[in-house]
């Protein structure tokens, strides 16, 4: 399943809207990342990002809107399981979340370590950013047009490489193929979590409210997602001071996710 000819549409998401209680928007941050870890969506990633590893020499990762983080928790697990050594990842956001990411970095001190206040992806401190390869993770999508471009070349800038997935494509149905292992993770979630949990309780057992919000993000998303030729628009200013590689890699039985990673041509 690949992307289709569909428009881009910028459409709201719950998960980023600004009169959204903060526990509905925990009660689907949170789902997500246990849906990538139940069902194993990000397996395909993996040989991606190891070769943007080897390409880019980065032993140093800063992750932009980490969201809960469990993205790089389960690319250090795979990567220790291929008996290769993980970069470490420092994950940020501009809406961070502390409790979770302290989890991990508690079970990976030498692999995970974050910054507690929050990081605009758009204008990142190069102390922070400065030698680190820049990942993003299923959250590309949410910047329209005009802010995804810069916030790609600021990316770039100073960094040894870019990596940015998606676990979706402009299909609508690469967001249905989540669904069995999402709706488990929906209701599982005040039981899983640690705060808000008669909120959650209200959101996910005693209405559809948590479970009607993420089927609208989860769709709305991929009319979000960028296509390759969007993604190397974007980096048209760069030139051919960058080598950009794309593809697309298996999620769930049939949905598809994207990859799209770049390094210097001279290493920076």
């Amino acid at each position: 399943m690949g992307s289709v000819a569909l428009p881009r549409l910028q459409l709201f998401e719950f998960n980023d809207a600004p009169f959204v209680p903060k526990a509905l928007q925990k009660t689907i941050i949170s789902t997500l990342s246990r849906t990538l870890r139940w069902g194993h969506l990000l397996d395909g990633l993996v040989q991606p990002f190891m070769d943007f590893l080897h390409a880019s020499r980065a032993h140093e990762v800063l992750e932009i809107a980490a969201g809960a983080g469990e993205p790089a928790a389960v690319l250090v697990e795979a990567l220790l399981e291929r008996g290769h050594q993980p970069p470490t990842f420092t994950l940020t956001d501009l809406l961070p979340h502390p409790e979770s990411w302290r989890a991990l970095s508690a079970r990976y001190p030498e692999r995970i370590t974050f910054i507690p206040e929050p990081v605009d992806a758009t204008n990142i401190e190069p102390s922070l950013g400065r030698g680190r390869a820049r990942v993003m993770i299923n959250a590309f999508h949410h910047f329209p047009p005009e802010l995804a471009q810069r916030l790609l070349l600021g990316m770039a800038k100073d960094s040894p490489g870019v990596f940015i997935a998606e676990g979706l494509v402009r299909n609508p149905l690469s967001f249905v193929a989540m669904a069995p292992w999402g709706i488990p993770s929906l209701l599982a979630d005040p039981v899983m979590s640690s705060d808000s949990r008669a909120a959650r309780i209200a959101y996910t057992w005693l209405t559809p409210i948590a479970l009607l919000a993420s089927g609208w993000d989860g769709t709305v998303s991929t009319f979000r997602c960028y296509t390759h030729e969007e993604l190397r628009e974007f980096t048209q200013p760069l030139g051919k001071a960058w080598r950009w590689e794309y593809g697309t890699y298996k999620v769930g039985s049939f949905g598809r996710g994207s990859w799209f990673w770049g390094v210097p041509v001279q290493p920076q």
